[in-house]
């Protein structure tokens, strides 16, 4: 499965974005789907995820640092996976990836998804 992540961009704080990953090569609807997050010189955090739509019902979950600001969401139609970013913080600038996991069960480490999208920069700045 190929991941193409989009939407990034300039934002001041306290505005919105809204990322798309668009997945090609299989039914994603299967697998869960997750953004994760790289800052300037800080490791890659999990950001959110959405569970498969047929066995998890596409039950969400978030880090605590976006909880109530962001939403991820899916569009099985399109085969493509969204971060709605509301009420950015520059603390929120960051290199967002997305990802995908075969393995079944909710889980926010990064070494346990199997495909990467390319990343997409969003800047939050005054």
């Amino acid at each position: 499965v190929q991941l193409q992540a989009s939407g990034g961009g300039l934002v001041q704080p306290g505005g919105s974005l809204r990322l798309s990953c668009t997945a090609s090569g299989r039914t994603f609807s299967r697998y869960r789907m997750a953004w994760f997050r790289q800052g300037p010189g800080q490791e890659r955090e999990f950001v959110a995820s959405i569970g498969a739509s047929i066995n998890w019902s596409g039950s969400t979950y978030y880090a605590d640092s976006v909880r109530g600001r962001f939403t991820i969401s899916r569009d099985i139609a399109k085969n493509t996976v969204y971060l709605q970013m509301d009420s950015l913080k520059p603390e929120d600038t960051a290199v967002y990836y997305c990802a995908l996991r075969f393995g079944v069960g909710l889980v926010t480490s990064s070494s346990e998804y199997d495909n990467w999208g390319q990343g997409t920069l969003v800047t939050v700045f005054s």
